[in-house]
């Protein structure tokens, strides 16, 4: 397995948090739209692509600006 350097963590980081709330938030809003359907999975599946299409370059985006707003709050630079 390929060992990756300490600089990729930040978009690492991003990648693998906007995988995981696009498709946890995906399931919960196929499933309060549509129930319990047939083709649910296939439904969730193609909901899940498109939320992660744009939630993962958006958390890029934004990300930077949430440190920036944690450290003003604590009174801390962020690492």
């Amino acid at each position: 397995m390929v060992k990756l350097t300490p600089r990729h963590a930040p978009v690492l980081l991003a990648f693998f948090t906007s995988l995981l709330m696009s498709l946890l938030m995906s399931a919960v809003i196929t499933l309060i739209n549509l129930g319990l359907v047939d083709d649910f999975f296939r439904r969730w599946m193609t909901a899940w692509l498109t939320a992660f299409v744009i939630a993962f370059p958006s958390i890029l985006l934004v990300l930077p600006v949430a440190r920036r707003i944690v450290a003003r709050l604590i009174g801390a630079p962020m690492v």
